[in-house]
């Protein structure tokens, strides 16, 4: 009877402990699901009477951005935000997936543990760092390249960010390489294949969802960057025609001018933001269709 007693008080102890902590994360899912709906709440509520003032396709497809006139442009905002993350991810995403590759298959155990460190670090370094290093060593490396332009770039900007984006790409790819089990590799070693076809046509393939999922994130760090591409992509309101030309991003254009707008243009730059947002929200949305149907 002491027994079943006992077992019964054991039992309800560990019931209540699972009760307290399945209510704790069950809380914490209910308020991330509210901070990201208050803050669509907000953003929505603000862009919408804009966005209806100004004129929806003036401000989407408009070329010119003069708040003292009240004219909001921000179609070469737009133009400036894709170029800039789609070279820097054409440049970064095969550079980390390879980086990955050799470190999850062909690295020394050593080597592996004193570069993993490393770029783990590279990860931690603030964006402002980033900035003042493209500001200082990549700008006028450019500009001595490439006489006649002032360094501060479309270029610039795009190398900076594919920096920026590697420790993401590199750590969650080689984790997403790491998972695939070994049989694979065995298997198709053991079918003679070399270990470079077997790792780009068997391993490759098998880790491609976590791999997705890294040029998702890395995607999303790109477009969302504002201090490092403020300091060395020249801010010019213009649709840019080649890599040497000064551009301005959205996130870029949002923090040079919040701080003393006013009136309509502080709501066209919150309107700004629901464009960002949207578009983040849109390109994680077909990333997630695309993976799907992989």
């Amino acid at each position: 009877m002491k027994e079943l007693i006992a077992l019964i008080v054991r039992y309800n102890k560990y019931s209540l402990k699972e009760g307290f902590f399945q209510a704790l994360f069950v809380s914490c899912a209910i308020l991330s699901i509210l901070a990201v709906g208050f803050i669509c709440l907000f953003l929505f509520i603000n862009a919408i009477p804009t966005i209806y003032h100004i004129g929806f396709f003036d401000f989407i497809f408009g070329l010119d951005w003069y708040p003292l006139e009240e004219i909001f442009g921000i179609f070469p905002m737009i133009v400036g935000s894709l170029a800039v993350s789609a070279l820097a991810i054409l440049i970064g995403v095969p550079i980390g997936v390879f980086s990955a590759l050799y470190l999850s298959l062909f690295c020394k155990s050593k080597l592996r543990a004193f570069i993993l460190p490393i770029i783990e670090l590279l990860g931690a370094i603030p964006s402002v760092v980033y900035g003042f290093f493209g500001l200082v060593v990549l700008v006028p490396f450019l500009a001595d390249i490439f006489g006649g332009i002032s360094g501060k770039s479309l270029l610039a900007a795009s190398l900076i960010l594919s920096i920026m984006i590697l420790p993401t790409i590199i750590l969650i790819s080689k984790a997403a390489l790491d998972s695939v089990p070994k049989t694979y590799l065995e298997g198709a070693l053991a079918l003679g294949a070399s270990k470079e076809y077997s790792v780009f046509f068997v391993i490759l393939p098998a880790a491609k969802s976590g791999i997705l999922a890294s040029v998702i994130l890395g995607v999303g760090r790109a477009i969302g960057e504002a201090m490092a591409v403020i300091m060395i992509a020249g801010n010019q309101t213009q649709i840019p025609h080649s890599l040497f030309d000064g551009v301005r991003t959205l996130t870029t254009n949002i923090v040079l001018e919040m701080g003393y707008a006013q009136g309509l243009h502080r709501e066209a730059l919150i309107a700004n933001a629901v464009v960002l947002f949207v578009f983040i929200l849109l390109l994680n949305i077909s990333f997630s269709l695309l993976k799907r149907n992989k």
